[in-house]
Order: C-alpha cells, then structure tokens, then sequence
C-alpha cells in the first residue's frame, strides 16, 4: 500500500461498490470512514490520512467523482521568482550521486516532500556538510522552458537557525538566472513559515495548484 519511496500514496479497489462486501477490498477507506475516522482528512468519496501519521489515502471508488475528491485535498501554492535578492555567501557544495546515501539520510530526518533515491539526477543538488554529515539541502526538480524547479530545501534539525535554507536557495536562484532560467518551487498553504522565508527571498504566489500522488503498479 506504500510506494517504494515512501511517498504518499492512495488505494482503490477494482470491485465494484454491489460486490464490496468485505472491509479487506478496500482497507484505507474503511478505516479512514470508520475507527479512524477522528483522523481523516476529506470530505465527498475521497480520505487522507494526516501525512505525519501515514501516507495513505483512499476513495470509495474507482470513479470521476472521487478522483476528483482526492486530489481536492492537497493545495499547492506556486511561488515564482523573477530576480535574486542582493547578499548571501556560497554554502553550499555540488552534491553527487556518491552523496546519495547522505542526501537520503537527510530526507528521512526532514520529510521535505517526494524525494526519491533517483531525484538528484533530475538537476543540481547543492548541501552544506558538518563534520563529515550532509545537514543541509536543496536542489532542482522540474525544469521546463525558461523555468526550473527549487525542491528538497530542507535543513537537518540541529543545524537550525544557520539561514542554510535561505543561503541555499539564494545560491540556486542564482544560477538560475544567470542560465537565463526563472526560479519557482512548490509549498502548502500551511506552511506559512516557509512561505514567508520564500517571500523574503522575492518569491511571489503565482497561483494555487492541486497536486496527487499516485502509487504506480
């Protein structure tokens, strides 16, 4: 029911609603609807479970309606940048595919979103090092024309409150432009501490997506 790389993932079953007469055909819904109700996110034909708790989700049924109730569930904000603000050092090193191991290690401590063993060959993966131990991150995902993607800006907790994420995503907002690329990134309504470090870097809401996970067979 998880994805390999741990990412968020919904479950649906094949049998049709008259047939589902077992709670085991569709196990997420069915406790998401009923014990664990209390815990759920959603509304309509679609359930959550909090991403801090598990990373399920479920609908009642493989149908328009309730793929459409799922991905209700998880706004997006865009933010764009058109220009890089005056100032910080260069913290940052070239990350490898020989720093894997590192940059997963730092991705299970901070859960910055979809991160997988084969996402650094995406882009560039830029970390700060401290006594041998990868404690900070950030890096380029999607690259379309004229843009490219800011992703896994995450910070290890002890080394909090040494502005890596704001030194870090400085520096690739940088290069960034000077290959003639706009910088943009992806973060949750909710996390209003990113958006205002984001902000201060001349990050503006572009608009609000919806964005689903899915597992692949």
């Amino acid at each position: 029911m998880e994805s390999d790389s741990g990412e968020p993932a919904f479950i649906h079953h094949d049998t049709p609603c008259a047939m589902a007469i077992n709670v085991l055909d569709n196990p997420v819904w069915h406790a998401l609807t009923g014990p664990h109700r209390g815990h759920a996110i959603g509304n309509g034909r679609a359930r959550h479970y909090p991403r801090d708790m598990a990373p399920f989700s479920a609908i009642a049924e493989p149908t328009e309606a309730a793929y459409a109730d799922l991905a209700a569930g998880f706004p997006m904000l865009q933010m764009v940048a058109s220009d890089v603000p005056d100032g910080g050092d260069t913290v940052g090193s070239l990350l490898s595919p020989a720093d894997t191991t590192a940059m997963m290690d730092l991705v299970a401590a901070t859960r910055p979103g979809p991160f997988g063993s084969r996402t650094p060959l995406l882009g560039r993966y830029l970390g700060v090092w401290h006594e041998g131990r990868l404690v900070a991150m950030a890096g380029e995902r999607l690259r379309v024309p004229g843009h490219v993607e800011l992703s896994a800006i995450c910070v290890h907790p002890e080394a909090r409150g040494k502005h890596y994420a704001i030194a870090l995503t400085r520096q690739l907002m940088r290069l960034a432009v000077e290959a003639g690329e706009l910088p943009f990134l992806h973060v949750r309504p909710d996390n209003v501490g990113a958006i205002a470090l984001y902000e201060r870097l001349g990050f503006a809401t572009r608009r609000q997506l919806v964005v689903t996970w899915r597992r692949l067979k």
